[in-house]
């Protein structure tokens, strides 16, 4: 095999892509994603001698939660920037080795390796890749931590852009890396995972409170799905930041911002209703956007994953920024001495395209973050006592293209009416445009946010267990039936595991990286399932099961 990953809900049989990612990437691509992951191992053996040093900590674990981010599914297909922060990383490694007495780095032969001459990385990725972990629990712990973190790193990373950062968060990616460098005990690895759910936890709350902070909290919006006359931008991928400079920069530009995909919640913050031109949203999820981008005429801005292969269509017209990247790409670079980033470049190209075609008209609602649902608490608590809502559905986390995702669209369109589905993330996407009617005024589909606004759905439920006087989360009248697909709603899981969470069904599939008695662990420990067929497992939901 020329490549190994199996990192994503779509990997190839469930057992991992070997020669080409299912997600587009190629062979070079995915070894120097292995290569970059192994430089912050190095990083991370030097960190924790310098940690205490808070500039010297913020330095390492602001870069690490880049450079995790950008190895995200979907996220970063351009092989030059990946090698430019292979050498980032070498450069910061060594400026902190620089003094220190380190001993028997295992790492020291990642310097070896020149990321200006990638005729050489296949075999050294080889060597340092996910495989060469041979025991396959082992290898499984370790791989279901980092990528617990990748999706934690990813939460930091928007925070951090929005200027809140926690030290702590920074010494668990530092302590997870290096962890995963050692021979551990299995029950200190699972301890590791464990503790990745609560700093998940812990870095979804930082996040919210930047995302609030800056923003306001989510309120109840209707959110148009059809099209304007004038020429629009479609901002795609979960950067906030980026939608707000954008919006600030066309104003008056006789050009309309569409979001796409997680981007959708943007329209349920405050401080964005104020933009006129902010118009509505294009589309569905991310993996649609091969059409959807072709039909929308002008160009596309993607601000974090999930960005798919390009399409010679649309290819003049679509943009990267932030972590993200594609090879031939106009990308974006980052803001600099405090200035917001350029968007002039994609404002001029939308002034001379056409409006967007129509796909769809009318409007969905969302907007029920913690903050707007626990407004509703009375009223929401009213319909509980009296049995008009029987039962809660969390149907949160990622869509994908598989036809067995029509799994949750079927189950949304199955479940009673008394029942209510709550859901945050691109998921959303298999049954928000659904008619399914409402419950004494309130929707049976509660849209949170985005996968990060999962944090909102647990607040919610923690609320509940509190206002019902139960002493334990899982006597609520809630049922999880979450849908994975990368690595984010692997965070979000072991956040929910953390917060003692039972009973979760998981789907399409579970995840292929985890070895049979690891996945063991998990349903004797938390009673994870695989979804079922769609009948029963209503059936089974309802009756709290």
């Amino acid at each position: 095999m020329s490549m190994f990953c199996y990192q994503c809900q779509e990997t190839a049989g469930n057992r991992g892509c070997t020669r080409r990612g299912v997600c587009g990437k190629t062979e070079e691509t995915a070894n120097l994603q292995d290569l970059l992951i192994h430089t912050l191992k190095g990083i991370a053996l030097v960190g924790e001698r310098v940690a205490e040093d808070p500039v010297r900590l913020g330095e390492i674990g602001e870069f690490i939660s880049g450079a995790l981010f950008a190895t995200i599914t979907n996220a970063n297909f351009d092989e030059t920037r990946i090698s430019a922060l292979i050498q980032q990383g070498l450069d910061l490694r060594n400026r902190l080795k620089s003094g220190l007495t380190m001993g028997g780095d295992i790492l020291h032969d990642s310097v070896t390796w020149n990321p200006r001459d990638i005729s050489n990385y296949p075999a050294k990725a080889a060597d340092i890749g996910v495989l060469s972990t041979p025991d396959e629990d082992i290898r499984s712990l370790r791989e279901l931590l980092i990528y617990g973190m990748k999706g934690i790193a990813a939460y930091a990373h928007h925070a951090s852009v929005l200027g809140y950062r926690d030290p702590d968060i920074h010494r668990f990616l530092i302590r997870g890396l290096a962890s995963t460098t050692r021979d551990l005990p299995v029950d200190e690895m699972v301890r590791m995972v464990m503790d990745a759910g609560e700093i998940a936890v812990k870095t979804m709350a930082l996040l919210d409170k930047a995302n609030t902070s800056t923003y306001g909290n989510p309120e109840i919006t209707r959110v148009n799905i059809g099209v304007g006359t004038n020429p629009g931008i479609l901002v795609s991928g979960h950067d906030l930041k980026d939608l707000e400079e954008l919006l600030r920069q066309t104003e008056g530009a006789g050009v309309d911002i569409y979001t796409h995909g997680e981007m959708l919640p943007g329209h349920y913050y405050p401080a964005f209703k104020k933009y006129s031109h902010f118009f509505g949203n294009y589309g569905g999820s991310w993996w649609r956007q091969q059409k959807e981008f072709e039909t929308f005429n002008g160009p596309i801005l993607m601000t974090t994953n999930c960005i798919v292969p390009v399409k010679d269509s649309y290819r003049d017209r679509i943009f990267t920024t932030g972590q993200t990247g594609y090879p031939g790409v106009r990308h974006i670079p980052d803001r600099s001495d405090g200035e917001p980033k350029d968007f002039s470049g994609i404002i001029a190209l939308a002034k001379k395209s056409p409006p967007p075609q129509k796909i769809e008209s009318g409007t969905i609602t969302g907007g029920f973050a913690h903050n707007q649902i626990l407004a509703l608490a009375d009223k929401i608590l009213a319909a509980v006592q009296s049995g008009a809502i029987k039962r809660f559905v969390v149907m949160a986390g990622c869509d994908g293209r598989h036809t067995t995702r029509n799994y949750y669209t079927d189950v949304a369109e199955s479940l009673p009416e008394d029942t209510v589905i709550l859901t945050a993330g691109c998921a959303k996407y298999r049954y928000n445009k659904l008619n399914l009617g409402a419950i004494d005024g309130i929707p049976r589909v509660l849209d949170a946010g985005q996968c990060n606004d999962s944090y909102s759905l647990a607040l919610v439920a923690l609320k509940l267990k509190e206002i019902l006087g139960l002493d334990d989360i899982n006597d609520l009248p809630i049922s999880y039936d979450i849908a994975w697909y990368e690595q984010k709603a692997v965070t979000v899981l072991l956040a929910l595991l953390y917060l003692g969470v039972k009973g979760i069904r998981l789907g399409p599939t579970l995840p292929g990286f985890l070895s049979p008695n690891v996945a063991k662990v998990l349903v004797e420990k938390f009673d994870i399932k695989p979804i079922g067929e769609v009948k029963a497992d209503v059936q089974a939901i309802v009756a709290g099961e």
